[in-house]
């Protein structure tokens, strides 16, 4: 194996500490292998919230590599080690347009029990959709009272916005706030779609980030609050759908609006990954990945990483419910409204 000319410096968002491949860093599977798995023991952020025995999976995998290791061989047994770890926030890329996500076999599959075009067809009257934001829309329920918000990430530019959508939405008796699929993005973002909806300042989480080289060693705990609107939030109830796919800001929204005491969410369990992402890392052989780099808490001390926010009222599709043109999420929302407050 030849050894590879460049230096790579990479700063952690969790510490001041550098990772330096220089330029006689050897590019051979098992030193590949002993950067990979040092980097992740001593700046990976969930081992002890997930119950990860990091050691133990070094002695498992391990004695699998040698410098003869094809690199499709190699790549299975990163992929499997991370993947003990059930964080989509954990990736592993090849640089080729290959890649690994911790996790995601279950975020992945419930792509398939959603359908914008049946939402739009059979469930709305219009939809209005938001060309300075990514993947939001709004409209109304089709034949009832009830207003209806779409929103896929919390990457958009101007969540303020939220703002203006709710003057039009505010005389709808009820809201479905709709999350399937959000790729999650900015914390800030989601707390600021969340203000519009806000009854008061909620303590709701505590963030740490690590930054020591033992799996216990975090900064101090930050504390979390839901934004105070003095304006006019909107007060009436909110469903807010969920699904295996609503991830990470996503989750973080969800944190917010849970902590109201006229919201509801109804729909799957969302995908239990809220940690912020590690800037890129990169191995010798030009392979790079990324990881958790904190650890976020309940005020009871509890961790949702691992296990998500479980719905009030558990609903999923299937795909043969969307090939049948049947959202029974939405269907269940509506029928939740009705038989709680009798909105119709």
């Amino acid at each position: 194996m030849k050894n590879l000319l460049f230096i790579i410096v990479i700063i952690l968002f969790s510490s001041c500490n550098k990772l330096v491949l220089d330029n006689d860093e050897t590019d051979s599977q098992t030193n590949n292998f002993e950067i990979f798995w040092k980097d992740f023991d001593e700046h990976y952020a969930l081992f002890n919230v997930r119950n990860i025995d990091w050691n133990n999976l070094y002695d498992v995998y391990k004695p699998q590599v040698n410098d003869d290791l094809s690199d499709e061989a190699f790549w299975g047994i990163l992929s499997n080690m991370i993947e003990h770890l059930d964080d989509s926030h954990t990736s592993l890329f090849d640089g080729n347009g290959h890649a690994y996500r911790s996790g995601a076999t279950l975020n992945n599959q419930s792509g398939n029990e959603i359908s914008e075009r049946l939402i739009v067809t059979n469930y709305l009257d219009f939809v209005t959709r938001v060309p300075s934001e990514d993947n939001l829309a709004y409209g109304k329920i089709k034949n009832k009272n009830i207003g209806y918000i779409y929103l896929g990430t919390m990457d958009g530019e101007n969540p303020g916005i939220i703002d203006n959508i709710m003057i039009e939405l505010k005389d709808y008796d009820a809201l479905i706030f709709d999350i399937r699929q959000n790729t999650g993005g900015d914390d800030r973002y989601s707390a600021r779609i969340a203000k519009a909806f806000s009854d008061g300042k909620h303590f709701i989480y505590t963030v740490e980030t690590r930054n020591g080289l033992h799996h216990d060693d975090f900064d101090e705990k930050t504390i979390e609050y839901t934004h105070l609107n003095q304006d006019t939030p909107y007060l009436k109830p909110v469903i807010i759908l969920t699904d295996r796919a609503t991830i990470s800001a996503g989750e973080i929204f969800l944190s917010h609006m849970k902590a109201f005491e006229h919201t509801i969410q109804i729909g799957d369990t969302t995908a239990g990954d809220f940690s912020t992402v590690s800037n890129m890392r990169f191995l010798p052989n030009a392979w790079h990945y990324r990881y958790s780099i904190q650890k976020i808490l309940l005020p009871n001390g509890q961790s949702l990483d691992g296990i998500g926010h479980v719905p009030d009222v558990y609903i999923k599709n299937t795909e043969a419910d969307i090939n049948a043109s049947m959202d029974k999420v939405i269907e269940k929302a509506l029928l939740y409204l009705w038989d709680e407050f009798q909105i119709d």
